[in-house]
């Protein structure tokens, strides 16, 4: 099924916290190279969205599948899985005593078993993909917080993954390092890597995406172009929260 025309899918997603109902039965079709943009109130559901995606969550019921396999199934390999799966959290989760390099190329040595000269020639050109070939001998405490992403999309990306998750990657970055984490990530948009993307960034919601769904409340409440969302958006929920957004 590795060539199914949707690389991600997900049908009837559902996910409790004890009677907290989180997400109310989800379903999402993403073609490949497709970008999908998510926004939406905090705690409508999307960062749980993502982290189910991968199985960080356990979901309570639904399907989920990646380049056709059954991620919810019972005994799927979940390692082997993930590998098709790259992602960038909030917070950038270096390893300080590692250098950019190190942090990069440590999951190649543990995951894929690569030799430490291989591991650190793919981290090196992964570095030079997100414009950080100079601090590969830098500690995180010794980068600014949006080279810290940067390193950590580099490290996500070693992995060669099919599916890029973004979790709110510009969030705890101050305004002025936003430019170059959003930079990288339209890059690459270009280059063709299929993408869901957690952001309050509405000017790259605007631009970076083929998609944007509006989630509140644990559902997708509207979904569409960029341009339809925010130029005409059906519900009146979208249009509430995106006069919030915009005009603040």
């Amino acid at each position: 099924m590795a060539d199914a025309p949707f690389l991600l899918e997900i049908d009837g997603l559902h996910k409790s916290f004890g009677d907290l109902e989180v997400l109310k039965g989800i379903s999402l079709r993403v073609r490949p190279r497709e970008v999908i943009i998510v926004i939406g109130p905090s705690g409508s559901g999307k960062s749980t969205l993502l982290r189910c995606i991968n199985r960080l969550e356990e979901p309570t019921r639904g399907v989920i599948r990646v380049d056709g396999v059954e991620l919810s199934a019972r005994g799927v390999d979940l390692n082997r899985a993930r590998k098709d799966i790259g992602m960038v959290f909030q917070a950038f989760n270096l390893y300080p005593h590692l250098t950019a390099l190190g942090n990069v190329a440590l999951a190649l040595r543990k995951v894929l078993r690569m030799s430490r000269q291989e591991a650190e020639a793919r981290g090196r050109r992964m570095l030079e993909r997100v414009g950080l070939a100079d601090k590969a001998s830098a500690h995180p405490g010794e980068l600014s917080g949006g080279q810290q992403q940067r390193v950590a999309i580099a490290r996500a990306l070693a992995l060669e993954p099919k599916l890029m998750l973004f979790d709110e990657p510009t969030s705890a970055l101050d305004p002025e390092l936003v430019g170059g984490v959003l930079r990288v990530m339209r890059d690459l948009r270009d280059e063709g890597m299929t993408m869901v993307v957690v952001t309050h960034e509405m000017s790259f919601a605007r631009d970076g995406g083929d998609r944007v769904l509006f989630m509140d409340g644990g559902e997708v409440v509207e979904e569409g172009p960029p341009s339809t969302i925010f130029r005409n958006p059906a519900h009146q929920r979208t249009r509430e929260f995106l006069q919030r957004v915009l005009h603040a």
